[in-house]
């Protein structure tokens, strides 16, 4: 019921109290904000992440594109009311499954005396007047560890501070295992980490900040994957941050080795650990890249060595420290670091001789243009359709008017269409030398209709396309050609919007729902995603034919699209998963952007034949791929398959020591 209201007040006394009902408005709006910041910050990736995403939202919407994004944190809170648990809730998943109680330690003790090897690790630390109190505790975060076998070796870049001596002669008399070296004249941290490195004697190198903390079996589970994985030239972590009060927050649980990812942020950062042979042959750490001397070293050595030497542990064994000055708050605040980062990947595309340039995107990563082949070769888009005159009107048009790479040819395939208006649209549209109409009266069988088309295809690439979208970017086919055309890249899918702006497609996670879904879907546009993924060129398991774009060679190497078994469901993940298998990188790009008004012509799978087709092919695709379904290496196994937003995992699908399972009905439903 909508209140009426009391009109016996005068309008001289709303005048009088306007100012007051004014501050009351504004204080209750600033409380709302408070109350839902926390969320804000979990959901966007950071403090600063979600600043800038504020920015950006502003910048292109306007005040209505930031209530869009305040209403779309809402909303999560709305579900966690309703629910009465908040699925991102950190601090309980860290109580839950990542806090190392008795138990576990003699587990974990057990692990590291249990190992048939004991490689030492050398834990590198520049340092350069830290605040002492966190210097110490850094320290004593390696002197805590399970795993004894480590030196730490430390270089104070001529501190200023004497309070930083005294603690680091207090520790190196205390331990013989910390070596400390205290330069005579500041180098900055690239020399510094080099005199750091000078003094280790490990096996191995591990990198730690002066002022961030390893939780006490972030060793033991280094050691055990260097003894696990004898070809092991790299191994990186999960990591988090940690404010001054030892609350962790932002969880960073990544993907596996991911080069495309790479190349648009430092994905491996913290807890870094490298093969020490790998540090020395490529020259340890260089001077000119200050800021991002990690990211260089990471992209120097993943130059050497082969992907499956690339080692990942789903485990948060770093903690990141928020203080004003450190870039896990607020990654503007070197920005020479910046500079740095893209010189660093400048020069990692020349080792690989790769031609592309790259540049900063608003949220302070990287994206790289690559350059399209020189012979501009033709590319053929494949588009299905039956009637729907305004969807395939706009979508051709859009393509014509739009793209500016223009050596591409259009195959329509008209499936039965029996709209008048829709067969002389085709007729008109065939006159245009780029246009094939194909009549295709066969029953609909969308795999089918593809390969049909695909054997007619002139192009050396082909572009799968609905015809329900709309182009957004006119560079898309420069964009998703110049990835598809990359050796070793197989399909390249594109972002896809729905009308309202909100996210349809931003690449596929395995395992979601059962079979497959879409990554961030309905995230407002605007938003960067999980740590930037909504908003990074990346290798992904899967992608839709919605708009997909691959090497015919390629196509027909892996079959084309399974038209026996998958006719109109999962046809798209089932194809990129052959190519996956084949040996080739599938990607997702966000700067080939389409509008997409999703499966207007054919609707939904709400009839008794649909749904048992569709039942049909869940049970094709679950026995065919089987625990692949389940191991998506371009997600992470602490991350949910209940949701497509990145929220945890309750429980994680790994799990420390194998710790037994939660009782179900203490987990949120």
């Amino acid at each position: 019921m909508i209140p009426v209201k009391n009109v016996s007040r005068s309008s001289g006394h709303r005048r009088i109290t306007a100012p007051l009902r004014f501050v009351g408005y504004q204080f209750a709006r600033g409380k709302h904000l408070l109350k839902i910041m926390p969320a804000a910050f979990q959901t966007g990736g950071g403090v600063f992440s979600t600043l800038m995403k504020a920015l950006n939202l502003f910048w292109r919407d306007g005040l209505s594109g930031v209530k869009r994004g305040i209403r779309f944190v809402q909303a999560g809170n709305d579900a966690r009311h309703s629910t009465g648990f908040d699925r991102n809730d950190y601090a309980e998943w860290v109580r839950r499954y990542d806090t190392i109680d008795s138990d576990k330690r003699k587990k974990l003790v057990a692990v590291s005396e249990g190992l048939l090897q004991r490689p030492r690790v050398s834990i590198v630390m520049p340092t350069y007047n830290p605040d002492p109190a966190w210097l110490a505790q850094a320290i004593e975060s390696v002197r805590q560890q399970i795993y004894s076998n480590w030196e730490l070796c430390i270089a104070d870049d001529a501190s200023t501070d004497p309070e930083v001596r005294r603690v680091l002669e207090r520790y190196a008399h205390t331990d013989a295992r910390i070596k400390v070296a205290f330069r005579e004249i500041n180098g900055h941290i690239s020399a510094a980490s080099n005199s750091a490195l000078a003094m280790a004697t490990g096996t191995w190198i591990a990198l730690l900040d002066h002022d961030d903390l390893l939780p006490e079996h972030a060793l033991v589970l280094i050691a055990q994957a260097i003894v696990s994985n004898a070809d092991a030239g790299l191994i990186y972590t999960d990591e988090d941050k940690i404010d001054e009060y030892g609350n962790r927050t932002s969880p960073y649980f990544k993907c596996d080795l991911n080069l495309e990812l790479l190349r648009a942020q430092n994905m491996i950062s913290h807890l870094g650990v490298y093969r020490r042979d790998l540090v020395e042959n490529v020259g340890g750490f260089r001077m000119g890249f200050e800021g991002s001397q990690d990211y260089d070293l990471a992209l120097r050595v993943v130059d050497l060595i082969a992907p499956s030497q690339v080692v990942h542990i789903p485990h948060v064994l770093y903690h990141w420290r928020i203080h004003a000055a450190s870039t896990s708050m607020d990654a503007g605040a070197k920005t020479y670091a910046q500079d740095a980062g893209l010189k660093a990947l400048s020069e990692h595309l020349q080792r690989r001789s790769v031609s592309g340039s790259v540049e900063l995107t608003p949220f302070m990563q990287y994206r790289i243009r690559y350059a399209t082949p020189l012979t501009q070769p033709l590319v053929s888009l494949v588009i299905p359709t039956r009637n729907g005159l305004h969807l395939i009107r706009q979508c051709v048009s859009s393509i014509l008017e739009k793209t500016t790479y223009r050596n591409f040819e259009i195959l329509i395939i008209d499936n039965g269409s029996d709209d008048p208006r829709a067969l002389q649209y085709f007729s008109e549209i065939a006159a245009d030398p780029r246009i094939t109409v194909i009549r295709d009266d066969s029953p609909f069988n969308y795999s089918a209709l593809n390969n049909r088309a695909v054997t007619l295809a002139q192009g050396e690439f082909v572009a799968l396309l609905n015809n329900d979208i709309e182009v957004i970017t006119p560079g898309w086919l420069e964009e998703m050609l110049s990835l598809a055309a990359l050796p070793g890249h197989g399909a390249v899918g594109a972002r896809l919007w729905y009308p309202d702006n909100t996210l349809q497609h931003g690449g596929v996670v395995l395992g979601l729902g059962g079979v497959a879904g879409h990554a961030h879907s309905r995230l407002p546009r605007g938003h960067f995603g999980y740590f930037g993924r909504g908003a990074l060129i990346q290798g992904v398991s899967c992608v839709t034919a919605a708009c997909l774009l691959i090497h015919k060679s390629i196509y027909w190497e892996v079959g084309g699209l399974n038209e026996s078994d998958l006719r109109v469901a999962f046809n798209d993940v089932d194809f990129c998963l052959k190519v996956r298998a084949a040996g080739y990188q599938n990607i997702w790009t966000p700067f080939a952007e389409f509008y997409h008004h999703e499966s207007a012509t054919r609707g939904g799978d709400d009839t008794p034949e649909k749904k048992q087709r569709f039942a049909a092919e869940v049970a094709y695709m679950q026995s065919s791929w089987g625990d692949t379904l389940l191991l998506d290496p371009a997600y992470n196994p602490n991350l949910t398959l209940e949701h497509g937003d990145f929220s945890l995992a309750w429980p994680p699908r790994v799990q420390l020591c194998q710790e037994s399972q939660i009782p179900q009905e203490a987990l949120p439903s």
